[in-house]
């Protein structure tokens, strides 16, 4: 394919320095003790008798320690005579299909061989009740034949809506449990009702008229560590979820700026972020009833290097970006990454950006189609993914900017940009 004169020709980028921010780092050091402590208080009074079913509802998203938390649970229950399960919970991901869900949990760790129950990938729902006037309210089938549902997950800041409650528990209760027919569900009539208030509607039924009983919460530091474990009991889901995100957003790692002219980022994935790359440190969004997140952050090019081995081929998200490499196109299994759009009605995070040959043409064209300004005034920053904005490359431009920052550490530079014999970018994280 030819390219114009800019893009064919080496650009001759600006010296790099490699970054590291700190920040606080409290951490959880024994998780099973705080997983069954939790287990225990989310169970009290709910009744648990030897031989009682108890489905696990475990989600998508990449979590710190899942595995040993999910595992923890099982033997836990075990030990209480109890007969636990996995349920995926995760609404459309895995290409709504029960093989697909099953192989996202896979790749997270979460088996019967390493967690020592069966995974019941079963797709069906059944309806729970209806609100707001006649929204149907959909349950996993598999857990509603249970005795017991609970559930693990990560309570962050959402990638789509900001409110008391945004991304956690009563989000995976609703939609995650609620299968393909919840996620469905629920996009479509947050259109009408707005998205905290149907969470909320859509939450409240599910915890008035099923066998859920409660959660484990975890909330993790801006190294993806776990911080905090706790148990989110159904009677007082609201209140402790709503406390949880507090901290959360506490912990939410982003870079030091309020704007750039080009944010290159090594990967994207749905295991990395429920948007494959998260808004809320990107600053893009551009979607029906979302803001664009401008007002914390603002980057005038995005481009994208690679789709993470454990997205599965959902390359949701990179719509929300200007350039691609054609690593990421061809990566990309674009039914798996629609049938994600279609059904959270974000089709605009399934668009193909434009799309270069290289690592090293995707950067140069970040920073060659920005107008008549000189490399060595681009403010640039590239980073691992945007789980990892703690470290990462920053352009000349930027340096005197992060000097005068008490909590950056510069470790390395100033160093050209080092690609390999293939232009891909050689980082310092690997």
């Amino acid at each position: 394919m030819r390219y114009p004169p800019f893009i064919e020709a080496d650009l001759d980028f600006p010296d790099f320095w490699h970054v590291i921010m700190h920040h606080p780092r409290p951490r959880v050091d024994d998780v099973p003790t705080a997983v069954s402590a939790a287990l225990s208080r989310v169970m009290e009074g709910a009744g648990l008798k030897k031989g009682d079913r108890v489905a696990i509802g475990v989600g998508s998203r990449g979590i710190a320690n899942l595995a040993l938390m999910v595992r923890t649970l099982v033997a836990e229950l075990k030990r209480l005579e109890a007969v636990p399960f996995i349920v995926p919970a995760m609404g459309s991901h895995g290409g709504a299909t029960a093989e697909g869900q099953q192989a996202v949990l896979a790749r997270l760790g979460v088996t019967e061989t390493d967690c020592g129950a069966p995974v019941y990938p079963d797709m069906a729902t059944e309806t729970v009740g209806h609100v707001l006037g006649g929204v149907p309210v959909p349950f996993a089938r598999t857990a509603l034949q249970a005795a017991h549902s609970i559930a693990i997950n990560r309570v962050k800041p959402h990638t789509k809506f900001k409110g008391a409650l945004e991304s956690g528990i009563a989000k995976m209760l609703c939609v995650g449990l609620g299968k393909h027919d919840g996620a469905m569900t629920y996009h479509r009539e947050a259109m009408q009702y707005g998205f905290l208030p149907l969470l909320k509607a859509m939450a409240g039924e599910l915890r008035e008229r099923s066998n859920f009983r409660g959660a484990i919460g975890v909330v993790e530091n801006a190294y993806d560590e776990t911080c905090r474990i706790e148990a989110v009991r159904c009677d007082s889901l609201f209140a402790q979820e709503e406390k949880l995100l507090e901290q959360a957003k506490a912990h939410l790692p982003r870079l030091p700026f309020r704007e750039l002219d080009l944010l290159v980022i090594g990967q994207i994935g749905k295991e990395i972020s429920g948007a494959g790359m998260d808004p809320n440190v990107t600053g893009r969004a551009f979607d029906l009833m979302e803001s664009d997140f401008s007002e914390q952050f603002k980057a005038t090019r995005v481009a994208i290097l690679e789709l993470s081995p454990g997205a599965g081929g959902n390359a949701i998200g990179m719509g929300n970006a200007d350039i691609i490499t054609e690593k990421v196109f061809r990566a990309m299994d674009y039914e798996v990454t629609l049938m994600n759009a279609l059904t959270s009605l974000s089709l605009h995070k399934a668009f193909i950006p434009v799309r270069l040959p290289s690592d090293r043409k995707a950067v140069q064209a970040g920073f060659t189609t920005l107008g008549p300004v000189a490399p060595q005034a681009v403010r640039a920053a590239i980073i691992q993914d945007t789980l990892h904005p703690t470290a990462f490359l920053a352009s000349a431009a930027l340096i005197d900017e992060l000097r005068g920052n008490p909590a950056a550490e510069i470790i390395a530079g100033p160093a050209p940009l080092a690609f390999d014999g293939d232009d891909n970018l050689v980082a310092p994280w690997g």
